[in-house]
C-alpha cells in the first residue's frame, strides 16, 4: 500500500513536469514571437520626446530683444514610498513652497505612485529652502518651460504656452504648428520598482523663431501713455496700433489693461487675454468720416468745395438725427465738415453717393471680412442691423454709429488713403527663422501683401489726405498738431449702446468711446497711429485722444529721426 501511495506520487509529478515542460515548449518554441511581443508590450513603452520650442524676438534698434524664449525650470517632486513622517514632511514643504498643508499630504499618502509633483517653477529662495531641509523622499529636478522676460509687455500679441504645451492666444497661438518643433518617440523600459530605463536615445527638432515687426521702444512708449491715461483719464480700457500704412506692418499694438504672461494663471478675468484691437468690435464714431467722404469724393458725388446748408439736424422718416451738442453750423464745405466733425454734413455727402453705393465701398474698404492679421482669434462683424437696409441705419452709419469695426480693419481702411489708395494687409511676423540659427541672417521674411485693385484712386486719396490736414491745423484735431510736421487726423467720439454694456435696453448710454486716427508726414505717410480709449471722463476726444496721438508722434519723429516738412 505504501509502494502503491509512492509510484501515484511519482508518477503524478512526472506527468505534472512533462505537462509544465510541454507548456514551456509550446510557449517558447512554437509561440515564442507573440509572447516575446507581449512581454516588451508590457516592459516598454514609447513617449513622445517634443522638440524644443521656437523663441520670439521684437526689435530694437538694430538689435532683437527676446520676449518669449525657453528655459530650465527646478521643479519638486516626491516618491511617497520613500517619505517618512509624512505629517511633519507635509507642514515643512507647505511653509517652504507656500502651498496648502492638507493638499502636499495627499500627495504624500499616494503609496503606490513613484512621481508625485508639488510645485514646479521654483524660485532660488524655494530651492536652497528644500536643499537645507533635505528631506527623505523630496526630490528637485530639472524640465525646459517657457520664461517670458518682458512680462507684461505686448501680452495680448505674444500669448503664452498652456500646460497643454499649446499656444494660446496672439502669436503663441497663432504659429502653434510653426513654433512647437518636430517631435521623437524615446522607447523605454520598465524596470526595477517600475523605475523608468531609456533604451534609445533621441534629439527632437527644434522649432522656428519668429522675428516681429513689433518696434520695442514704440511698443513701451505706448504702453506707459495708455497706463498714464488710466491715471490722468480714469479709461476702463484702450488701445494704440502704431503701423506702416504702405506695407501693413505692425509697429506697436499696445492694450490696457494687460497682464503678466508669466503669471498668467493667477488672471481672475479671463477677457484681459482678448487684444482688443482684433478682438473687440465697437462703433467708432466719427473717425469714420472720411471713408464717407472718400467714397462720395471718389465716385463725383462732391468735392472738397462742396457746399450745404446745415441746420443742426437730419430728419428721416420718424428720426431726429442731431449734430454733437445739438449746434448749427449753417452753410459749410465738405472740408469743413471734416474739420467741425459735422453729422449732418456726413450726412449730406452719403446721400449724394446713395445707399447703394454706400454698402459697396464700405465693402471695398474691408469692412464687412476680417483683416487678415497673423494674430489668433480675429473676428469680424457682419453688421446685420446695418445691412437691413433701412434709411437711417445707412445716415447714421455715414457718421460711424450703428456699424460695427475693429481697430485693425479701421487702421487698415485708413492706411488705403494714406498709401494712394491700396488696400494692404497687416502684419506681426517679419522673419520666420529656421531651426538651425545663424545670427537671425538666414529665414523667410514676409512679404507684404498688397491688393491689386484700388479701393479709391490716388487723387481721391490726395483729396481725403489735405481735408484730414486741415483737421488738424484749422479744425477739432488741433491738439494733434506738431510744428514743422503736416498731420493728417480725425477725431472721434462715440456713443456706447446699452446692449455693448450688458443692458437690455434700446438706444445709447452717456459713455463714450473717445478716439483718433491720423497719419505723418501727411504727405509722404511712414507712420499711422490710431488712439482708442474706452469711457474716459473728458468731454471729446480732442482733449483725450489727440493729445496722447500727439505725444507719441512727436517721439517717433525725434527717435526715427524724421525732417520737419517746413520751418
Amino acid at each position: 500500500m505504501k509502494n502503491l501511495r509512492v509510484n501515484f506520487t511519482l508518477i503524478f509529478l512526472i506527468l505534472l513536469g512533462a505537462t509544465i515542460i510541454g507548456r514551456l515548449f509550446y510557449i517558447q518554441i512554437f509561440h515564442q514571437d507573440f509572447y516575446r511581443a507581449l512581454a516588451q508590450g508590457q516592459q516598454k513603452i514609447f513617449e513622445e520626446v517634443l522638440g524644443e520650442r521656437g523663441e520670439i524676438f521684437l526689435q530694437d534698434g538694430d538689435n532683437l530683444k527676446p520676449v518669449a524664449i525657453n528655459r530650465n525650470w527646478q521643479f519638486c517632486y516626491a516618491a511617497p514610498n520613500e517619505v517618512k513622517e509624512k505629517e511633519n514632511s507635509a507642514k515643512i514643504l507647505s511653509q517652504i513652497l507656500f502651498l496648502d498643508e492638507k493638499f502636499v499630504l495627499e500627495k504624500l499618502k499616494e503609496e503606490d505612485s513613484f512621481f508625485e509633483i508639488l510645485k514646479k517653477r521654483l524660485n532660488e529662495e524655494e530651492i536652497t529652502a528644500l536643499k537645507k531641509e533635505n528631506l527623505p523622499g523630496i526630490y528637485l529636478n530639472e524640465e525646459i518651460g517657457r520664461y517670458y522676460p518682458l512680462e507684461t509687455l505686448a501680452a495680448q500679441i505674444v500669448g503664452f504656452l498652456g500646460g497643454d504645451k499649446l499656444g494660446q492666444y496672439g502669436l503663441e497661438g497663432y504659429y502653434q504648428d510653426i513654433l512647437k518643433g518636430e517631435g521623437q518617440f524615446q522607447e523605454k523600459e520598465r524596470g526595477l520598482l517600475n523605475y523608468l530605463i531609456n533604451l534609445t536615445e533621441v534629439k527632437a527638432k527644434k522649432g522656428n523663431d519668429l522675428v516681429l515687426t513689433l518696434d520695442y521702444n514704440i511698443q513701451f512708449i505706448a504702453e506707459k501713455l495708455l497706463e498714464k491715461a488710466k491715471e490722468d483719464l480714469d479709461i476702463t480700457a484702450g488701445t494704440i496700433l502704431v503701423l506702416d500704412p504702405n506695407s501693413g506692418k505692425i509697429i506697436t499694438l499696445a492694450n490696457f489693461p494687460n497682464f503678466n504672461l508669466n503669471e498668467y494663471s493667477k488672471q481672475e478675468n479671463l477677457s484681459v487675454f482678448q487684444n482688443e484691437a482684433v478682438q473687440k468690435a465697437f462703433e467708432p464714431g466719427s473717425i469714420f468720416k472720411p471713408i464717407t467722404m472718400a467714397a462720395a469724393l471718389n465716385e463725383g458725388k462732391i468735392t472738397p468745395q462742396t457746399t450745404y446748408n446745415d441746420e443742426g439736424f437730419v430728419k428721416i422718416g420718424g428720426h431726429t438725427i442731431s449734430n454733437y451738442q445739438n449746434k448749427s453750423w449753417g452753410q459749410r464745405t465738405m472740408t469743413e465738415v471734416l474739420e467741425k466733425s459735422i453729422n449732418s454734413g456726413a450726412i449730406f455727402a452719403e446721400q449724394q453717393l446713395g445707399n447703394k453705393l454706400f454698402l459697396e465701398y464700405i465693402e471695398k474698404f474691408g469692412f464687412f471680412e476680417p483683416a487678415g492679421i497673423d494674430l489668433q482669434g480675429e473676428i469680424s462683424s457682419q453688421n446685420v442691423n446695418f445691412k437691413d437696409g433701412y434709411e437711417v441705419n445707412f445716415a447714421t452709419a455715414s457718421f460711424g454709429q450703428g456699424i460695427e469695426i475693429t481697430p485693425i480693419q479701421l487702421a487698415r481702411a485708413i492706411s488705403a488713403i494714406a498709401n494712394g489708395g491700396k488696400l494692404v494687409r497687416p502684419y506681426v511676423v517679419d522673419k520666420i527663422i529656421g531651426p538651425v540659427r545663424e545670427n537671425f541672417s538666414n529665414g523667410v521674411e514676409t512679404q507684404p501683401e498688397i491688393q491689386n485693385d484700388l479701393v479709391i484712386s490716388s487723387k481721391t486719396a490726395s483729396q481725403v489726405t489735405a481735408m484730414m490736414v486741415s483737421v488738424v491745423e484749422n479744425g477739432f484735431g488741433k491738439t494733434a498738431k506738431i510744428p514743422g510736421y503736416y498731420i493728417a487726423g480725425k477725431t472721434g467720439t462715440a456713443q456706447i449702446p446699452w446692449s455693448v454694456l450688458g443692458v437690455k435696453k434700446q438706444g445709447y448710454s452717456p459713455m463714450t468711446i473717445q478716439s483718433f486716427v491720423g497719419f505723418f508726414p501727411a504727405f509722404n505717410p511712414q507712420f499711422l497711429i490710431l488712439v482708442k480709449l474706452d469711457n474716459t471722463k473728458t468731454a471729446s476726444a480732442g482733449y483725450s485722444a489727440a493729445p496722447i496721438f500727439k505725444e507719441l508722434a512727436e517721439y517717433i519723429i525725434n527717435y526715427k529721426k524724421i525732417p520737419p516738412d517746413y520751418e
